[in-house]
This record gives C-alpha cells, structure tokens and sequence, in this order.
C-alpha cells in the first residue's frame, strides 16, 4: 500500500497541471492472489489531514506511535470488482535506517529507505486476509513529475539472512543513468554494495520491459505476478545475490509509455476521482 499526497499516477493530478498537490491525495491498496482488489481514490482537499505522526486521507489513516507505524484502511476497490476493504495493517520496524538517496542530480527526487527490514502484521476483514511476515517501509519524495526527468526504472528489495538488500536503477532523459545497491542489517546500519550485473526477466503481461540484479550464471525469473499496467509492474521476483538465492518485491517503471495521453483515460477507470470529503 501507498499514500500519496500529489497522487503522482493519477490521470487527475496530471490533468491539473499538478499545481496543489494537497488537492490530489490518496491511499492505495492492493491485495494480491484469489479475490484481490485493488484501490486507488484519487481525494480532495478537504480529505487531508496532517500532523509530525499522522496522515488522513479520506476514511484511511497512517500514524506513527512511536514504534509502529499503525495504517487503518476503509476503502472501495476500482472496477471490475467492486468492493469495501477494511482493515489493519501494522509495520514494526528493527530500525530505522539513515540512507536518503538523491534519484537526480539536483535532488529533485528523493528515495528515503524509512526501514528496509520490519515485521508487519495484515488485518483485513476477509477470511484468510490475516498474517504476519517480512515488511518493508519507504517513501519518495519529488518536486517535479517523474515523467519529466525519467525514461525508464526498476527497484528492488529482497531479504537475505543478513536482513534486506535493495537496488534502485533508472535511466533518466538525459541519458544518464543512477545505479545504487545497499545492504540493510536489523540495525538499520546500510552498506553500499558492488553492483552484480543487470540481468533481464521477462517482460511483464503488458511487454514492459524488466531487469534486476543477479550474480554471474543465474538467470532471475519471476515468482508471483502482483500488478501488471500497460506501464507498470510488480511482481515477486527470485534472484541470486552473493551466492544466496533470495526472493524479493520488484517493480519496473516505463515512463515513455506513461506520458503516451492516451493512457489516462484508461487509468480514470481504475483511479475515480471524489472530490468531496467531509470528516465526522
């Protein structure tokens, strides 16, 4: 799940101009496997509330309690499957990590690992919606679209026995490239890595193009289709890294085809727009 304030997919936003972010919010959730739902409510204003601990949006909330970050969901998946989801969501992280990763050179984009290893707990009202696992908490931050200063990108986070390990590469107008791996300990201690080299995977339902990272001779291959967009993908995805196999969350991201206008019809039908919103 997401929260965004400036819904940066959003057909909505884009027709704006972008110029209130605050007036383009939303908390997407998606839910993966038999009976998955996917939602993704592009909010108003008044649907925004804010403090240093938490954030509203709508029916749905984030707070920080100090230890947890603590995500209250109420909200109605998109079309064709069209239902309420309601729930909890817990991510209890081992430590917060220090790392904030500059994705432009004018720092026009940021990548900020919050806790690359936690322990996060699901609580959705649907029989066999409840468990608890490996999680991971991130954000990124922007002042300008990513269609703007990027082409194309993938990310990465994958647990290892040694705690996370995360790749983020990207290839930007310009033509230069960003190529970062880091190794998380429990601690939130981060180690810059050596880059093992980009191996391809096959492409995505819609053919978007995918790579990650892989040691030597091992070809990665895909695990679990998660998302699939006619410009976005994520999925499980196993690899190789410093001889473990390892299976992580990956996404790829084609920007060229983003900025196609003829895809942001199609994402109204999966991204509504209510515009109204009145706390009780």
């Amino acid at each position: 799940m997401i929260g965004f304030i400036g819904s940066v997919f959003s057909p909505w936003y884009k027709w704006s101009g972008r110029k209130s972010p605050q007036n383009h919010v939303c908390i997407n959730v998606a839910t993966y496997g038999p009976g998955g739902r996917f939602t993704m409510t592009d909010r108003g204003r008044s649907a925004l509330r804010q403090t240093a601990s938490r954030l509203e949006v709508g029916p749905s909330s984030m707070r920080w309690d100090g230890e947890r970050l603590v995500i209250d969901i109420d909200e109605v998946s998109s079309p064709p499957l069209i239902n309420r989801i309601c729930g909890q969501i817990t991510v209890t992280p081992s430590a917060i990590s220090g790392v904030e990763l500059p994705l432009s050179p004018d720092d026009a984009h940021i990548w900020r690992p919050f806790a690359p290893v936690s322990r996060i707990a699901v609580d959705i009202d649907r029989p066999g919606w409840q468990w608890t696992g490996e999680g991971y908490f991130d954000a990124n931050f922007g002042t300008r679209a990513l269609e703007e200063d990027f082409s194309y990108w993938t990310w990465g986070r994958f647990g290892t026995s040694r705690g996370a390990t995360c790749f983020y590469d990207a290839t930007r107008l310009d033509g230069s490239e960003l190529a970062a791996g880091y190794a998380f300990d429990p601690d939130g201690i981060a180690t810059p890595l050596p880059l093992p080299p980009k191996t391809p995977l096959r492409r995505s339902l819609w053919a978007v193009a995918r790579e990650t990272r892989s040691d030597p001779g091992f070809t990665p291959h895909q695990t679990l289709s998660m998302l699939d967009a006619p410009f976005y993908s994520r999925s499980a995805v196993r690899t190789k890294l410093d001889g473990d196999i390892v299976t992580g969350v990956h996404e790829a991201l084609d920007l060229r085809r983003f900025r196609n206008p003829l895809l942001k019809p199609m994402l109204a039908l999966r991204v509504p727009r209510r515009g109204k919103w009145c706390f009780s």
